[in-house]
């Protein structure tokens, strides 16, 4: 398990990014006949866009009006409501990559909103937290409800990557879309080859790393 020690969605965006998935993919190892990530090649390797570095942002997620993202409502999941809380962003040393750095946290966040909702829907679970888990901090957890265990079993994320609904698949579009534009390749499309992307995540790491 590989734990990436950040809250905010501009981050969670752009390591959700296709960019980052196939830098990651070329440059992770593997484990018997599955790859492996691999964060001393892939994560540290890996050129963020100009001024979204994780040496340019801060841990604590931030909205440019000075608002912090607030928890959903009691007995909703995280991201599962619409509406819920805000996106939350990132506090930048470049006030200038904030329009970027906006567009990737909400396009991050939609994705999980719809991914969660999918997983675990509202008509097949109930979120319970016990009166100790609230005391320790511990965030609601799904369980099943009567007669939903067997079908609550099959959503998850490998099933749901396997199928890749039109409305994932979308969703991940205007997140890349969102990311290129940080990076600056108006030129992008999803049509653009993998080998494309990869020369210049190269050409930066090694403008980088003389």
């Amino acid at each position: 398990m590989v734990i990436i020690a950040r809250s905010d969605d501009t981050t969670f965006g752009i390591l959700h990014s296709r960019f980052h998935e196939l830098w990651s993919l070329r440059l992770g190892t593997s484990l018997e006949d599955r790859p492996r990530y691999t964060p001393t090649t892939t994560f540290e390797t890996f050129p963020f866009p100009a001024g979204l570095t994780p040496a340019d942002t801060q841990p604590v997620g931030a909205q440019p009006s000075g608002r912090r993202a607030e928890p959903p409502p009691a007995g909703l999941a995280p991201g599962v409501a619409e509406g819920a809380r805000l996106p939350q962003i990132p506090v930048l040393a470049d006030p200038a990559r904030l329009p970027h750095a906006e567009a990737i946290a909400q396009a991050a966040f939609d994705l999980n909103r719809r991914r969660e909702a999918w997983l675990n829907p509202p008509e097949w679970v109930d979120w319970v937290i016990t009166p100790e888990e609230e005391q320790a901090g511990f965030p609601r957890r799904p369980v099943a409800k009567p007669g939903h265990e067997a079908n609550l079993k099959q959503r998850t994320l490998t099933n749901l990557y396997n199928t890749r609904p039109a409305w994932l698949v979308m969703a991940h579009e205007k997140l890349d879309q969102a990311v290129a534009s940080a990076y600056g390749w108006d030129d992008y499309t999803p049509a653009m080859p993998d080998e494309d992307i990869l020369r210049r995540l190269l050409a930066l790491n090694r403008e980088r790393n003389p």
